[in-house]
């Protein structure tokens, strides 16, 4: 009986319904696993669709079409090279799964389909998907395969009915998203599993953008005895072969150097630049257009965009008003000349006036208020979107979440726009991921090596420049403050009273309280934007616009 088994991981960067181009990706990491002389390719969950997929597997011609994509790759063993683990969304007796199918020998040998299906936070699978039964193991080539997907592993008891109906070593299929921290919580999961069932492990991740969710990859794998064999990049994609030896103690593998854990900020950093070069690129944009106030959000924004996309596929405007500072201006030149891209000027005074005039009639006898400040928001907006259309350019947005949460933001004027970079970052984070990008170059950014704002753009007091000698704070607690305060209520869905106890004001809690309830209209109209949080704006945090519980602020 063989004992050695070389199972080749694939981290690969899917397309949602492009199964074409799926299909390829598969193909082109089994040929470079077959190089390597793996037996057996894994690939991430929904592999052959795409994940997650939505209500595209309501149409039964993609249903269709992804069992013919795996009926080709099963076709492909044929000969002689390594097996697959490939999933798609299987129909069987009238039931739709998210399932796993193992293939080799120019057949598919085993189907196994998701047990523990979310449905939580980003999730929706039971909306669309039928459980599995609790799985067995699959013979291959002389060993006993826990294969399990996703969900199956974060709960005990499919990887114990595995271990009890002897599997060897459980391999999971994964499309887990990437949120700030998740990292640490997968691995101590794993290892629990490891323990419970004396099995080694192998996680096989998704990498890439997805809309609003982000793949971070770091596939990974345990030997039984809890060390870690081996773990791959984040936030991109590859592939690496694993060599297990059966003996004494069971399957082992041998070891990989394992790189050292990315800072956090590194991390949030990436998948911001992940997310959006997937987004623009997948959906087709040939380039972004945003605009470039001399402040720290949009500053940020763009050397995310020139990160993601390169210098020559960042333009951006400024758009100044009677109120614009000069040394916004410069900031906002030096900005884009660290960057290297193209930077217009569109005054917008002429504008603004032209709709003054024209409403003067109506606001006659009433004074200037938030309806000016906002004109001049949705003239830049119009600005925007015109240079968009002529272009062929998608429009950023660079609002962040602090602003997003009390509704600091204007409909149709800075939340005018395609993708939203910042729309999960809180403004506490904004000001530390621009010293940190100033002070390193992620891996595999296309933007300069060195800094990308002036210090000014960092220290200076945030303002949105709307009337004379504006900041933020005039209508904000301290961002320090906000921001404690929002994460409490957002991702801990905390009550005021508990919020007060840990040492606020309690009459400035239960202000933010009402400003987040009050914005959840702006919010459904927002653009998507990369999820970072536990708790991010539309897939995970999905609150009633029509809303009566307000009965515990006072």
């Amino acid at each position: 009986m063989t004992e050695t088994l070389n199972i080749a991981i694939a981290q690969l960067d899917l397309h949602v319904g492009a199964i074409d181009k799926n299909l390829a990706a598969i193909r082109a990491a089994r040929a470079q696993a077959a190089e390597a002389g793996a037996d057996l390719l894994v690939t991430p969950e929904l592999s052959i669709a795409g994940y997650p997929p939505e209500d595209l597997v309501l149409k039964p011609a993609f249903i269709a079409a992804c069992h013919a994509a795996a009926e080709a790759l099963a076709a492909d063993t044929a000969d002689g090279g390594p097996g697959i683990v490939a999933g798609l969304p299987w129909l069987a007796d009238g039931a739709l799964h998210n399932a796993a199918f193992v293939m080799d020998g120019g057949a598919i040998i085993a189907r196994r389909a998701k047990h523990e299906l979310p449905n939580y936070g980003v999730f929706d699978e039971k909306r669309v998907f039928v459980a599995g039964p609790a799985p067995g193991p699959v013979k291959f080539r002389g060993f006993r395969l826990g294969v399990l997907i996703c969900e199956d592993w974060w709960f005990p008891a499919v990887p114990e009915t595995l271990a009890e109906s002897g599997a060897e070593i459980l391999i999971s299929t994964n499309a887990s998203p990437f949120e700030d921290g998740k990292q640490g919580r997968r691995i101590q999961l794993a290892l629990n599993r490891v323990v419970e069932t004396g099995l080694p492990f192998i996680f096989a991740a998704l990498t890439g953008g997805q809309d609003e969710i982000v793949f971070d990859g770091a596939s990974f794998a345990l030997n039984a005895d809890r060390s870690i064999a081996l773990r791959m990049a984040h936030f991109e994609a590859g592939l690496a072969v694993t060599q297990w030896r059966r003996g004494n103690a069971g399957l082992v593998c041998a070891p990989h150097a394992i790189p050292p854990d990315p800072a956090r900020l590194d991390l949030v950093y990436r998948a911001m630049v992940m997310g959006l070069a997937d987004y623009v690129n997948k959906n087709g944009f040939p380039g972004v257009i945003l605009g470039l106030s001399g402040g720290i959000d949009s500053a940020i924004s763009a050397a995310v965009a020139v990160d993601a996309l390169g210098a020559d596929r960042v333009r951006a405007v400024m758009m100044p008003s009677r109120y614009t500072s000069s040394h916004s201006l410069e900031d906002a030149a030096a900005c884009a000349a660290l960057l290297g891209i193209r930077c217009d000027t569109v005054p917008i005074s002429a504008a603004t006036g032209a709709f003054e005039a024209a409403l003067g009639p109506l606001f006659e006898g009433r004074a200037p208020d938030i309806t000016e400040e906002n004109i001049q928001s949705r003239a830049r907006g119009l600005i925007l979107m015109a240079l968009s259309n002529k272009l062929g350019a998608m429009v950023l947005t660079t609002g962040n979440k602090s602003e997003m949460s009390v509704g600091y933001a204007t409909l149709y004027g800075d939340m005018c726009g395609g993708y939203s970079v910042l729309k999960d970052v809180y403004k506490t984070t904004v000001f530390d991921l621009c010293r940190w990008r100033n002070a390193h170059r992620p891996d595999n950014a296309l933007g300069p090596a060195e800094m990308v704002m002036p210090e000014r753009v960092i220290s200076k007091p945030p303002s949105a420049e709307l009337r004379d000698n504006q900041t933020d704070q005039d209508s904000l607690p301290p961002y320090e403050v906000l921001d404690a305060i929002l994460a409490a209520l957002i991702e801990g869905e905390a009550a005021i009273e508990d919020v007060v106890a840990s040492g606020y004001d309690r009459a400035t809690v239960a202000r933010v309280w009402r400003l987040l309830d009050r914005a959840e209209y702006k919010r459904r109209q927002a653009p998507p934007g990369v999820k970072i949080t536990p708790r991010a704006f539309g897939r995970d945090r999905r609150y009633p616009i029509t809303n009566g519980f307000t009965t515990l602020v006072t």
